[in-house]
């Protein structure tokens, strides 16, 4: 099993990030799936190295790259949840950060789980039961997520009212930095992702 990937983006999409692994231009190149924001932060060019997951099935090979283990260990959770497989489960990091959806399941929010496309309702409730004891945050995290996630509410709330879809100021949430705590300036940086 493939179980890392370092090399040269060649390409990049909004869900893929092709990548040679080889030296001097001799090398493969690997179309891996990430995490939109993930995908949106690597230019052609830049050198990475990516944590990955490798689905085997009958006539396909497809390779998922996450940047952090604790991205990894998501994935392959929510891959443990019946009805929810790859796409849906990138859909899931892609849409929200790891840290929120540790705390959404550990709060018993399936509304929040139920914010990714291709997750439902049901969905989004087997998720929040069946991973429960497997993804909880550490108690020392939980106070500081939750008041992350309230700046975070507040600038998601402002950007939608702006006009942007929900999953257009996730994934503009996902891309800032974590120590920038203030509301405002949380708001201005997302701002600015847009102009990119």
């Amino acid at each position: 099993m493939i179980r890392q990937v370092r090399g040269t983006v060649l390409a990049a999409s909004s869900n893929y990030l092709i990548i040679e692994v080889g030296q001097g231009g001799a090398g493969i190149g690997l179309r891996v799936f990430t995490p939109e924001p993930t995908s949106a932060r690597f230019r052609t060019g830049d050198t990475l190295s990516l944590q990955t997951y490798l689905q085997v099935r009958e006539n396909e090979l497809s390779l998922y790259g996450f940047e952090e283990d604790d991205e990894l260990a998501i994935f392959e959770a929510l891959l443990g949840v019946s009805g929810v497989g790859p796409k849906v489960a990138l859909a899931a990091l892609s849409t929200l950060t790891p840290d929120a959806l540790r705390l959404a399941i550990a709060n018993n929010e399936p509304g929040i789980v139920a914010r990714v496309p291709g997750i439902g309702k049901r969905t989004a409730e087997k998720v929040v039961v069946e991973l429960k004891d497997k993804l909880t945050p550490a108690e020392s995290e939980l106070a500081g997520l939750a008041t992350a996630l309230d700046a975070d509410a507040e600038v998601m709330e402002a950007l939608t009212g702006l006009g942007y879809s929900v999953v257009e100021a996730q994934r503009a949430l996902q891309q800032l930095p974590p120590d920038v705590t203030e509301v405002e300036e949380r708001l201005r940086l997302a701002l600015s992702r847009f102009g990119e």
